[in-house]
């Protein structure tokens, strides 16, 4: 089976068990979202929920985030891991939105990636929830995915995010992200992936080749 046909069959399995898959970092605006992608980084959604609800109780606009003592952003964030430079990024996001962007974050690509902290990724969360996507977000378990389905196979975010974008119509690429996040998380993990369970088995190589005994 040709990647094309492998990647339908992907979408028509991700539209029948995760149709109302969706953005799990909680989030109101643009600027909450991207600081929530931010802290998400080598942190689980849930409790980036838990640091959030308390970060934008303190400081619900870029303009009190920007006058915010970065120590005190620091206490609040500790819980997500990395959170110094984590802080630092945050309040230089929120800087910039005031000083740069009069306000409001741009949602385009070339000026997101400006951002500290903010990577292509990051920036495709933000653009994908509250504009028109121009791209795939590729997180661990989208890049896990792909490669396992045999969709790619580079190891590469930038390539990965390419390669998805020729086999997935662009009206699906948000969707498709969170669909994918879900998929991994409940049945194609990381460690122990439940293949037996997986209705996508049979056009799977990752599977095809431990069924050979070949990993």
């Amino acid at each position: 089976m040709n990647k094309k046909d492998r990647a339908a069959k992907l979408m028509e399995f991700l539209d029948t068990k995760y149709s109302d898959a969706k953005c799990s970092l909680e989030h109101k605006n643009p600027f909450e979202l991207i600081v929530a992608t931010v802290l998400s980084a080598q942190c689980t959604d849930e409790r980036v929920n838990k640091v959030t609800g308390e970060l934008f109780d303190k400081y619900p606009t870029p303009d009190k985030m920007s006058k915010a003592n970065v120590e005190d952003i620091m206490n609040i964030v500790r819980p997500t891991g990395f959170y110094k430079n984590k802080a630092h990024n945050i309040l230089k996001i929120a800087e910039a939105i005031c000083n740069k962007y009069e306000g409001m974050l741009p949602l385009e690509i070339k000026e997101l990636v400006k951002l500290p902290g903010v990577g292509r990724k990051t920036a495709n969360v933000v653009i994908g929830n509250f504009s028109e996507p121009v791209g795939i977000v590729v997180d661990t378990h989208v890049k896990r995915i792909a490669g396992r389905l045999g969709l790619t196979c580079s190891d590469k975010p930038d390539i990965i995010e390419k390669d998805l974008m020729t086999l997935i119509p662009k009206n699906k690429w948000n969707v498709f992200s969170h669909q994918m996040i879900d998929f991994g998380r409940e049945i194609c993990s990381a460690r122990k992936p439940k293949c037996i369970k997986c209705d996508l088995s049979e056009y799977c190589e990752y599977f095809q080749k431990k069924k050979r005994g070949g990993g």
